[in-house]
């Protein structure tokens, strides 16, 4: 799977909950909850750091849970990093039943408890 098709599931995962709405942010595609709180952003080799990866927000404890049992995978990522966000490499193999948990995760680590309540609800 190549990139582009990477990114189409992705956003397919993030536009599938409630009041969510995609943007360039930093020519970075980044999903935002209500057009103002970012939840997940799609990097492509952010500073030369040679990864593909999503940066997401994620609940207190994970970040560094998931970056001590798999730093291949998982990463703490710039500017966002000491927010508890978590960097997870896209080009390290793909478990989309994973990555699906980790952005409802960032989603509900983000949106109002309405919208998570309504998330839970349609699924």
């Amino acid at each position: 799977m190549n990139q582009s098709e990477v990114l189409e599931r992705i956003r397919k995962i993030c536009l599938a909950f409630p009041e969510t709405s995609e943007r360039l942010s930093r020519g970075a595609p980044t999903f935002f909850i209500r057009g103002k709180r970012a939840f997940l952003m799609v990097l492509t080799n952010h500073h030369g750091d040679g990864r593909f990866a999503i940066w997401c927000a994620a609940p207190d404890g994970v970040q560094q849970l998931l970056t001590d049992a798999d730093p291949e995978k998982f990463f703490v990522p710039p500017y966002v990093g000491h927010r508890g966000w978590l960097g997870v490499r896209l080009d390290r193999g793909l478990d989309w039943h994973e990555l699906a948990g980790i952005v409802e995760d960032a989603y509900a680590d983000v949106a109002p408890p309405k919208l998570v309540e309504a998330a839970r609800d349609a699924s």
